[in-house]
């Protein structure tokens, strides 16, 4: 499986990639939303782990972009920030789940589903 991560902290990439990595086979990973539908593009990995709040671009605008390019890309949003409404907002982007930084366990079963 590949997996793309979007996470502008190389920290927070690094805990997300061990977490997953018995169940992933190849990372790809930048730190920006400007950066993801190119790299999307470019390595078609199984799923995306989209952080929201980035510098330039943020990831549910980065999601939008590579949802409406990629109408079957798999993204998974990871981020901090965790409301009844963000989460709203992740889905109507095009997420397929939203997973709180503070407990990954949901993303390893999400990924395995996918796979």
């Amino acid at each position: 499986m590949k997996v793309m991560i979007v996470e502008d902290n190389a920290r927070v990439r690094k805990m997300i990639k061990s977490f997953i990595a018995d169940v992933v086979d190849e990372f790809t990973e930048c730190e920006d939303g400007k950066d993801a539908l190119k790299l999307y593009e470019q390595s078609r990995p199984d799923a995306v782990l989209m952080d929201i709040e980035m510098k330039t671009i943020d990831g549910l605008t980065a999601t939008k972009s590579i949802k409406a390019a990629f109408p079957e890309a798999r993204v998974l949003v990871v981020s901090q920030w965790d409301s009844p409404v963000m989460r709203e907002h992740a889905l109507a982007a095009g997420a397929e789940a939203f997973v709180n930084k503070s407990n990954l366990q949901p993303l390893k079963e999400l990924l395995l589903k996918i796979m």
